[in-house]
């Protein structure tokens, strides 16, 4: 068939993306549009399905370097995970009513299982990021093109590989009028600044948000989240835990720096313990470390902030969110969906709009934000 008789691209794109946290997978269809020198995004329909029970505990210890993978089992977890996403995907379809065809392609994250772009030695030698989930499978099984791997090429590129999003909150949230900052609070915290002046945008991880916490959690209440952030609150903040904590070497870096939870989990934490501390005390004071870590990062980096627009998972802490604009006076501390952009699923939109850019040729990072050596196309296409 010729070019010019070709039925046009649809123009719905489909992210899906499990964080650090591991707590589901997040679907979000979505319909990009460029105009007037700005992007839009209509998301479609989002959602977030639960991993199976076993399988969520497995990526959980994983990510605390609590359990070895012989080479069968990655290979085998490779496979699990992208069934996760596929289901994810198809799930995603069906409640909107929507079928393969409407799709141009899914941007899939993968689940991260290690992230160290500067070497196991944190020398800069030979270093790497790995996310799982064989995105030929996820094409097979959804008859839809993938694209996905978006982090290696930057890191290739001498790059932090991460964060990715910055790209997407400037096209998005950018405004001439006021220096604004986009807060992501996954199970990393990671910030976008956006300087009103046009300069170039920056962006780089602060931190552990939920990840430590949701981890301590499930191990001392069962829950997998401190729900409300209601653990915390009945804790007392321990400042010498906290200033022990505080002063990890990885703080004091200055960005482009990336982080997950092979850094901060919760054998890291134990160093800091004399083991008599309470729960809900070492609760409280891991959402003190999030929140000033946050913090001390945004007055460091742009201290003319004057609105944090935060998104994911833990904008629905209030605890949380109290202790980051309490840390930040002067500041409106806002969810993201004051913006017309829902909080929980503004990451997946992410990898939808990545998955555009690469089948439209173009680059998906910032290499103000990355450190790499220039606009990289990111990522592999699998045809369905």
């Amino acid at each position: 068939m010729s070019r010019a008789l070709r039925a046009p691209m649809p123009d719905l794109f489909l992210g899906l993306i499990s964080g650090t946290s591991a707590d589901g997978i997040d679907a979000a269809i979505v319909r990009f549009e460029d105009g007037a020198g700005r992007l839009r995004a209509d998301l479609r329909l989002g959602r977030t399905y639960p991993w199976p029970e076993d399988l969520r505990t497995q990526l959980v210890a994983l990510g605390q370097q609590a359990a070895p993978l012989t080479l069968d089992d990655l290979g085998e977890l490779d496979s699990r995970i992208a069934e996760g996403f596929a289901q994810a995907a198809n799930r995603v379809l069906a409640e909107a009513g929507l079928t393969a065809a409407d799709i141009a392609a899914i941007g899939s994250h993968g689940q991260t299982l290690r992230h160290r772009p500067q070497g196991r030695h944190g020398d800069g030698r030979h270093g790497f990021t790995l996310q799982l989930g064989d995105p030929s499978r996820i094409a097979e099984r959804t008859g839809i093109r993938t694209v996905a791997d978006f982090r290696r090429r930057d890191v290739a590129a001498g790059g932090h590989g991460a964060p990715l999003l910055p790209a997407l909150h400037a096209a998005l949230l950018h405004a001439p009028g006021e220096d604004r900052a986009v807060l992501n609070l996954g199970g990393i915290a990671n910030l976008t600044l956006l300087p009103a002046d046009g300069a170039a945008v920056r962006g780089f991880d602060t931190g552990p948000a939920n990840g430590l916490m949701d981890a301590w959690c499930l191990r001392h209440t069962g829950q997998p989240f401190d729900r409300g952030g209601a653990l915390a609150s009945s804790g007392r903040i321990d400042p010498t835990l906290l200033a022990r904590l505080r002063a990890a070497p990885w703080f004091a870096l200055p960005p482009p720096k990336s982080s997950g939870r092979d850094q901060f989990h919760l054998d890291w934490v134990e160093t800091a313990l004399t083991g008599h501390e309470a729960p809900a005390d070492v609760q409280a004071t891991l959402l003190a470390l999030s929140a000033t870590t946050i913090a001390d990062a945004l007055r460091a980096t742009q201290p003319s902030t004057v609105r944090l627009i935060a998104c994911g998972g833990g904008v629905h802490n209030p605890a949380l969110m109290a202790a980051v604009a309490d840390a930040l006076p002067g500041i409106a501390v806002v969810s993201s969906a004051a913006h017309g952009l829902d909080p929980d699923h503004v990451e997946a939109m992410g990898f939808a709009w990545l998955a555009r850019q690469t089948v439209l040729g173009l680059p998906g990072n910032l290499p103000s934000v990355t450190g790499a050596a220039g606009p990289r196309v990111l990522g592999g296409i699998y045809p369905a």
